[in-house]
């Protein structure tokens, strides 16, 4: 069982950076794949950024170059640093956790792009 709790939401102005965390706690997180969602009002779960448990990263074209996600195992958490924010980038950020067996899901932190 893995608890996902996410933060580092808000409002920012077009241009801006935030940079998210989702904390995870329960099993070992060094074994889980990790993923960075998002959901706008209105439209599907779109997946941005991946980190598996090797390392690995993977992007969305639509958040690449302006994303990048990263992980602290010892921290037990992964982080999106999200810079030149539009305001098509308002939505819930949602992390996940998955291995061949299971997928866990953060409740999600809302960001909001706004002038």
């Amino acid at each position: 069982q893995v608890h996902l709790v996410e933060s580092g939401g808000g409002l920012v102005q077009p241009g801006g950076s935030l940079r998210l965390s989702c904390a995870a706690s329960g099993s070992r997180f060094s074994g889980y794949d990790m993923g960075w969602y998002r959901q706008a009002p209105g439209k599907q779960r779109e997946l941005l950024a991946t980190t598996t448990s090797g390392g690995s990263t993977n992007y969305a074209d639509s958040v690449k170059g302006r994303f990048t996600i990263s992980r602290d195992n010892a921290k037990n958490t992964v982080y999106l640093q999200m810079n030149s924010l539009k305001p098509e980038d308002t939505a819930v950020y949602i992390c996940n956790a998955r291995n061949s067996y299971y997928i866990y899901w953060g409740q999600g932190t809302q960001v909001t792009v706004s002038s």
